[in-house]
């Protein structure tokens, strides 16, 4: 039988076991996904395998677990000859994905999580960094993940009393990540333990003197290093590098040009969706990294180019994001999706830039902006900074506009 959508239901109906009533809809949710046929096919092939596997073991729905998953995969064919490793990966990610199918329908448990004491205190204060200090969710992770490491280090799995610490405890923290990080990370390390600790005496619960005690980090420059931008032609190179004729080339094509015209952030085109397009009126709401609104205009290319892609290549899906994967599942761009459309760009346009990063076509912008007389104030109101500090970097592209940020002279000259 041939791999099509109609032998791949065919098989799903064919179970025996605990989810064989299930199958079905497995089947279906995938083809939903725009997974092609093939790939179906072996999933479900895979998934029947496991669902014989529980029926000839007495294991119900309702008992389902990762560890029955384990076992499964320990399991030894006749005449015990070893499953080969690749075939081991393709029947975990189709087993796992029948569970999280399962339970996402309330079919079988969730899983059960196991937490501690220092992964509940880490919790609640990325709860106060979203709340009550604003920050974007990435720093927040950030210092999630350097006070978890902190405290881990402090006191394991067991019970965390913050009233026990000092400030060697704190000091020898920070000497042990200087093995392994450069001065600028670590500026990030002692920054992100330094807000825990405020947090911590926010509660309560440290002395008011053990933030203080947080060392600080020398840094030999001066001044912060010139912004990386890529040059004009070069990022022209790697708009016009994107086929107009693949759903992936229109796709790619609009992103960069959102990079390069209007110097959004990578998260905040991932971010977008369908109700921030303002067609009549020609705006485009963007979610910056404190999580403000802001309405941005929409340049004539950019809007053809979303234009373009909302009308030819983007795949049909129920998911309001403008951009999505082109593989399935189709869903929403993640993390990192960015920066993997500018690496290709470039390297099809074969344009040796500074770095690969999607920063350095904001970077491009405010250079250009600053080329063409713009102030430093006018270049952060484009670029959404909040504070004149960020757009600063940008004076040593051009000394002469330090003027537009020096304060007056307290009395005038005399």
């Amino acid at each position: 039988m041939g791999r099509t959508y109609e032998s791949a239901v065919a098989l799903g109906n064919s179970g025996t076991g605990p989810l064989a009533s299930h199958l079905s809809a497995f089947v279906t949710s995938l083809i939903n996904q725009q997974y092609t046929a093939g790939v179906i096919y072996i999933r479900v092939r895979h998934a029947r395998a496991f669902d014989r596997w529980l029926a000839n073991r007495g294991v119900s729905l309702a008992d389902l677990s990762e560890i029955h998953i384990i076992r499964y995969q320990h399991r030894r064919r006749r005449r015990h000859q070893c499953i080969r490793t690749d075939t081991r990966c393709r029947e975990r990610r189709a087993v796992m994905q029948l569970l999280r199918f399962l339970r996402g329908h309330g079919l079988c448990p969730a899983g059960r999580v196991e937490t501690t004491m220092v992964d509940d205190l880490v919790t609640r204060f990325g709860q106060h960094l979203q709340h009550q200090e604003g920050l974007a969710a990435t720093t927040i992770d950030r210092y999630r993940a350097f006070a978890w490491r902190f405290l881990y280090g402090r006191f394991g799995r067991g019970a965390v009393d913050l009233r026990a610490l000092h400030a060697s405890d704190v000091i020898a923290f920070v000497h042990r990540q200087t093995k392994s990080m450069q001065p600028r990370t670590l500026k990030f390390v002692v920054t992100a333990l330094r807000s825990f600790l405020r947090y911590a005496q926010y509660r309560g619960e440290v002395a008011t003197t053990l933030a203080a005690a947080v060392p600080v980090v020398a840094a030999w420059a001066t001044t912060p290093p010139v912004p990386k931008a890529i040059s004009p032609g070069h990022g022209q190179r790697a708009i016009d590098s994107c086929d107009p004729s693949t759903g992936v080339g229109l796709r790619d094509r609009a992103v960069l040009l959102l990079l390069a015209r209007l110097g959004l952030r990578a998260h905040e085109i991932i971010a977008l969706r369908f109700e921030d397009c303002d067609w009549d009126g020609g705006h485009l709401r963007v979610r910056s990294k404190s999580g403000r609104e802001q309405l941005l205009p929409i340049p004539v290319d950019v809007g053809e180019a979303i234009a373009a892609y909302l009308q030819q290549g983007r795949p049909k899906s129920k998911d309001r994001h403008v951009f999505l994967r082109s593989m399935a599942p189709i869903r929403g761009l993640k993390r990192g999706s960015i920066g993997t459309i500018v690496f290709y760009a470039l390297q099809r346009a074969q344009v040796d830039a500074p770095h690969c990063g999607s920063h350095q076509f904001r970077h491009a912008l405010a250079v250009h902006m600053l080329q063409r007389g713009a102030s430093l104030r006018e270049i952060g109101e484009v670029l959404r900074h909040q504070s004149p500090q960020t757009t600063s970097i940008y004076a040593r592209v051009d000394i002469s506009a330090l003027r537009s940020m020096a304060m007056p002279w307290p009395g005038g000259v005399r």
